[in-house]
């Protein structure tokens, strides 16, 4: 018996939409029961939120696009003004009434150029009869526009005096929308995370057709069992499912005493076996993407080795901050009285001599990063860098900011008189990823390559 019944729509619709939304029956019951029948005039504004990857965007589309009902689908994230946004919605509603996609511009500058506007969009007999749904994905970014933006959307509905419903799509509650001043409050609803028998029952149903349903859904049972500690996330999931599945059926592929149509347990242990180290593995990398599916053994061994930066440990800097790094490496791991020589430019002779300290014996690399004081680090900064930088308040909150990160260490304490000390953290392998992204060649400038 279908979980979905409403009066105001046939029930092969509402069987074919039940098939599209698995474990997600109750919410959608609900959201029919809200909507009503189509001429009815539904709740002026819904807010739905839940965690990422909770099925609300994917929920309301296959809804709203099954039942043909006329709605607008924006995204607050890549429409991030109310101008952008405001457009956007006007020329998918012309789409709606017109049944051809609009191509002509639309200028709307204000919330009353929208309020007018909308009403004459509105204005044909095939929009006026039904329900019109204005759907704000990632609705938290209207937060950051004008104060006037959030209360009309809850609002539309008076405003404009028409038959129109503005749902709301967001990750955080709604009491963190709430302005000072008080709004409309909208019909909140929740979308729960997925139960490990729900993540079971939807990624057994993407099971290829070469293999039976039975062999695919014991392959989603031992993944579900390996990374739903750490990841609950139904797109991550998927991905990562369709990325071992062919090391799974590697065994089956061989022949290897394996038979398909009465897998045993003896032969899921097997296959279990055969994936257990290849899962460890790709649980280090969850969420990162970085495993192709070709070539998820060779990616990190060959691409990131020659690059000599793991994924791990690599990260992005300002321009700037990448040469401050690379300065404060070289001051760090050079003797005071090389600077002359790497960084002057008309140094004149300098004399060779086969005298060295006992302590000089042993690469600097060896001895560790030595501290240096911020005037030093400056003039090799200086010197290094081709444009002329000025000692602005944005270069010392560049220093400030990798020693936040950990790049660099302050040694001693900041009321010494001759100024802060400071000492380079990072490794050689990590500095030479750095310089190479700038077209720096690290190794010309110390003193132990030589």
């Amino acid at each position: 018996m279908p979980n979905l019944a409403h009066p105001a729509y046939p029930s092969a619709e509402l069987l074919h939409l039940e098939s599209l939304v698995p474990c997600r029956e109750s919410q959608v019951s609900m959201l029919l029961s809200i909507f009503g029948e189509r001429q009815h005039f539904s709740f002026p504004s819904i807010f739905i939120y839940g965690h990422t990857s909770s099925g609300k965007t994917y929920v309301m589309q296959t809804l709203l696009t099954t039942l043909q009902l006329p709605h607008v689908f924006v995204n607050c994230v890549e429409h991030f003004t109310s101008r952008l946004l405001l457009e956007e919605i006007l020329i998918q509603l012309q789409s709606c009434s017109s049944g051809t996609e609009q191509t002509s511009p639309v200028h709307c500058d204000t919330l009353n150029d929208f309020v007018r506007l909308f009403k004459q969009t509105l204005a044909s007999q095939e929009l006026q009869d039904q329900t019109v749904y204005i759907v704000l994905d990632r609705a938290e970014q209207l937060r950051e526009m004008e104060a006037n933006i959030l209360p009309a959307f809850l609002r539309l509905q008076e405003l404009t005096d028409r038959n129109v419903t503005v749902i709301l799509l967001s990750e955080i509650v709604w009491e963190l929308f709430r302005p000072s001043i008080g709004c409309f409050e909208p019909f909140t609803m929740y979308f729960p995370d997925y139960s490990i028998g729900h993540l079971q029952k939807i990624l057994s149903q993407n099971h290829p057709p070469e293999y039976s349903a039975d062999f695919y859904a014991a392959y989603i049972n031992i993944l579900l069992g390996v990374f739903y500690m750490v990841c609950r996330d139904l797109k991550e999931l998927r991905h990562l499912a369709a990325l071992n599945f062919s090391k799974y059926c590697e065994p089956v592929v061989r022949g290897e005493e394996f038979w398909l149509a009465a897998a045993n347990e003896r032969d899921t242990r097997k296959l279990w076996k055969n994936i257990e180290p290849h899962l460890k593995k790709a649980m280090q990398t969850v969420y990162l993407r970085e495993i192709s599916r070709s070539k998820q053994s060779s990616y990190i061994n060959i691409s990131y080795v020659r690059m000599g930066l793991s994924a791990h440990t690599h990260m992005e800097l300002p321009y700037y901050s990448k040469f401050l790094l690379i300065a404060a490496y070289l001051a760090s791991y050079n003797p005071v009285r090389t600077d002359k020589r790497f960084f002057l430019k008309h140094h004149g002779k300098i004399r060779k001599t086969n005298f060295m300290k006992k302590h000089e014996k042993t690469s600097n690399h060896l001895l560790g990063p030595k501290p240096f004081p911020l005037d030093r680090l400056l003039a090799i900064l200086y010197s290094i860098v081709d444009n002329r930088v000025a000692p602005t308040a944005n270069i010392f909150s560049q220093i400030t900011s990798l020693v936040t990160l950990q790049l660099l260490s302050m040694v001693g304490q900041n009321d010494q008189l001759d100024g802060p000390r400071y000492k380079c953290t990072v490794s050689l392998d990590f500095i030479r990823a750095i310089a190479r992204t700038v077209n720096f060649d690290i190794i010309k400038y110390l003193y132990d390559f030589l």
